[in-house]
């Protein structure tokens, strides 16, 4: 079946991680990949393709992002994400010089000609995390809406971008803390350190984004896309060098392989396991 989005044609059906609803110029990507959001390669894959379809779309003037699933938004990356290897060959081809493929989908975000809006009413770690740091903007259930850069207790560090998004949003002491203290962050702690937008009662966090996201896409032509050039995402070339070449180090050692197998072992990619994985990683290292 071919879905129309504006301009845009694409099979609905080659996604399957997706879930895409447009109205009023507004396009609402729901993400769902059970059981718990993790980031596999064909999310990935997915998704810069559907960024891709719509940023030749002049119709769309908004992107919201958020998840067909209660509890997680994005669980983390995929721990299995290396039996992917076609995709991830296929990701690495297509990545801009200099980055990763991690990075790479945070930077196609960040330089989306529509306004990207993520909607967070579940936990968002590690890769899931860099994904709603790196959109325009981010409100979060007050409720409900968890945030953490984790990997530390993986024994590597970020990978994606949150050494450099992070740097961008807030003191080089809260960073420290966000990513080697590897804690889930309340949605009202987030918003005090400038991680996020706002937090919002869950109650009314659906028709807050929903008005915001009609009244940018009703703005008059042009407003959109110029506002963007004026104010361009900051460029982290030298930075991103740096955090691949720290990750990589730490991310093909024994020791983080060593804690992912039993992560796997423990729960990890479980809902049961996911909604505390912080303590039963702190329990393995």
């Amino acid at each position: 079946m071919m879905t129309q989005i504006g301009d845009t044609e694409f099979k609905s059906e080659s996604y399957t991680t997706l879930h895409i609803n447009v109205s009023n110029s507004v396009a609402t990507v729901s993400l769902d990949n059970a059981p718990v959001n993790a980031l596999s390669g064909k999310m990935m894959k997915e998704l810069q393709q559907l960024l891709k379809d719509l940023s030749e779309d002049v119709l769309i003037k908004v992107i919201v992002f958020d998840s067909k699933n209660p509890d997680f938004f994005i669980a983390h990356v995929d721990i299995n994400i290396l039996n992917e290897k076609d995709v991830l060959d296929e990701l690495g081809h297509e990545a801009a010089e200099g980055l990763n493929i991690f990075q790479n989908l945070g930077e196609v975000l960040r330089n989306q000609p529509q306004v990207t809006i993520v909607k967070l009413k579940g936990i968002a770690r590690g890769g899931g995390a860099e994904f709603v740091t790196a959109a325009d903007m981010s409100f979060v259930s007050l409720e409900k809406g968890k945030i953490s850069q984790c990997e530390a207790l993986m024994g590597i560090i970020p990978g994606g971008g949150a050494t450099q998004y992070l740097s961008s949003k807030m003191p080089r002491g809260r960073v420290l803390e966000i990513i080697l203290g590897s804690d889930l962050f309340d949605a009202e702690t987030a918003e005090r350190y400038g991680w996020i937008n706002r937090a919002i009662k869950d109650s009314e966090i659906d028709g807050f984004v929903s008005r915001l996201a009609e009244n940018i896409a009703s703005l008059p032509e042009g407003v959109v896309h110029t506002l963007k050039a004026v104010l361009p995402p900051e460029r982290f070339t030298s930075g991103f060098k740096t955090e691949n070449d720290g990750w990589a180090r730490l991310a093909f050692a024994s020791k983080a392989g060593e804690i992912m197998s039993l992560a796997m072992q423990n729960g990890a990619q479980t809902i049961e396991g996911e909604l505390k994985i912080e303590e039963m990683l702190r329990r393995l290292v």
